[in-house]
């Protein structure tokens, strides 16, 4: 029998575009994360919405439905900008072309309105369209396989009953054939996607099973932090393995490391700052930017305080991957040359032209303003895929009910030169007592290109 790598090298040679894809959406449905014990929403639909049955019970299946729907974030993938609510239609750049995501509005042609309950539970947690061919595995069914059929029942409920019908035909990809194909796709389902679980809330009565429940499945936080193997797939799909949440790169930004590392995970965040940051998506220590702050924004400040503390309690559980690694402590070496003037690197002098002003010459910034980046453990991260993209194409914190003021931080693409930057990246990363490689100027041009950013400036 052909081993687990075996199989993906023929996925890989049949079908590079499918199963190289994963980072895009061509699914039937985003529909994630869970809550038994949802808030309430408002069951009234708005104008032009689907009509909700007059049942209380339905209703309340339908609330929490909408609940989970917020929770998975399904309105990030499958709404073109300035287009409708889950009417697909995003379009999402692969190394050989486009694709798009799909209608997952009830529209009768266009959308999923003709689903049955067993076709949308095959969609989102069995990868396996209404026609039968597998979904591209952008759509994360391998993390949705862990979602019980409860609260499958309530998201079919809510995307029946609770949104919007919009008639819009679904895009066809702009992959050319023979990487079209989509067959070799089962291949990859049945090497790497698990079995779906069965109902069982009683772990919900403990906080940290009710976390990881939120975490793996619905959440399906592995999806970007967790980083891939050979196949696209990712590593592993659980903690028992120390790769799971690890860190991974995306859509040029590292999702970062979830665990309990002390320098570039979440060592030294209490249970506290992490539900600050999923609320607010900021804390003392950081603030989100790039995919995580959409994130923020569309899901996460919508849940309750009850699921983002089990999510907290279920992370801090997480042993850390170099359980070795020694905490960093501040050293006010840089922070004396940059008062003094002695330091006249490029670095240090980038540093004080562009980002002295917000993050202040200790490199503790402002809190919940502009982030510290002394100890900061997405500074400290090996791979600098993050703080190079975000230098060059800047960032806005997310806009939220806890943290309504919103603060950006420009783009210096076309200011800095690569030299510049890695630069400025490599004085940051070695100052206030961090720890973490120097960057250089071929890691930020290669992330420039790949990155849509402008041309780098002559000097």
């Amino acid at each position: 029998m052909l081993n687990r790598y075996a199989i993906a090298t023929l996925i890989l040679a049949s079908a590079t575009a499918s199963t190289v894809a994963w980072s895009q959406s061509s699914t039937q449905s985003d529909a994630s994360t869970t809550a038994a014990t949802a808030p309430q929403a408002s069951t009234a639909p708005a104008a032009g919405q689907a009509q909700a049955p007059a049942n209380s019970e339905d209703q309340q299946l339908i609330a929490r439905g909408g609940y989970l729907a917020k929770l998975g974030d399904c309105v990030a993938c499958h709404t073109a900008e300035k287009g409708k609510p889950f009417a697909g239609g995003l379009a999402f750049d692969t190394p050989v072309g486009k694709i798009y995501s799909t209608n997952i509005t009830p529209d009768k042609d266009t959308g999923i309105g003709k689903f049955t309950l067993e076709d949308f539970d095959n969609a989102v947690r069995h990868g396996i369209g209404k026609d039968g061919s597998t979904l591209y595995p952008a759509m994360p069914y391998p993390n949705y396989a862990k979602i019980r059929p409860s609260d499958i029942k309530a998201l079919y409920a809510y995307f029946m009953h609770g949104v919007q019908p919009v008639a819009q035909a679904n895009k066809d990809s702009d992959i050319t054939w023979p990487l079209s194909m989509r067959w070799p796709l089962s291949i990859w389902r049945h090497v790497y996607a698990p079995d779906v679980v069965t109902d069982d809330a009683s772990a919900d009565k403990d906080a940290v099973l009710r976390g990881k429940y939120l975490v793996e499945g619905l959440g399906h936080c592995s999806a970007c932090h967790t980083p891939r193997g050979m196949g696209y797939q990712e590593k592993t799909l659980s903690d028992g393995d120390t790769a799971f949440l690890s860190g991974g790169v995306i859509d040029n930004y590292l999702a970062k490391n979830l665990r309990g590392d002390i320098t570039d995970g979440l060592g030294k965040w209490t249970e506290a700052d992490i539900v600050a940051f999923l609320k607010s998506g900021r804390n003392d220590h950081t603030a989100a930017f790039g995919g995580m702050a959409d994130v923020v924004e569309n899901s996460l400040q919508h849940a309750s305080d009850e699921d983002l503390t089990a999510i907290a309690k279920y992370l801090k559980t997480l042993k850390p991957v170099d359980p070795n690694a020694k905490a960093l402590a501040y050293d006010d070496t840089a922070y004396k040359a940059l008062i003094s003037g002695s330091d006249r690197s490029n670095g240090a002098l980038t540093f004080v032209d562009n980002c002295m002003a917000c993050h202040r010459a200790s490199g503790k910034g402002y809190e919940q303003t502009f982030p510290v980046l002394a100890q900061n453990s997405a500074v400290n991260s090996a791979d600098p895929t993050s703080l190079i993209s975000i230098v060059l194409r800047g960032g806005e914190m997310p806009w939220t009910k806890a943290g309504p003021t919103h603060y950006g931080m420009p783009a210096f693409d076309d200011r800095l030169t690569n030299q510049d930057i890695a630069d400025v990246l490599t004085f940051v990363r070695t100052s206030w007592g961090n720890k973490a490689p120097a960057v250089t100027a071929d890691q930020v041009a290669k992330i420039r290109k790949d990155s849509g950013a402008v041309a780098e400036p002559k000097r």
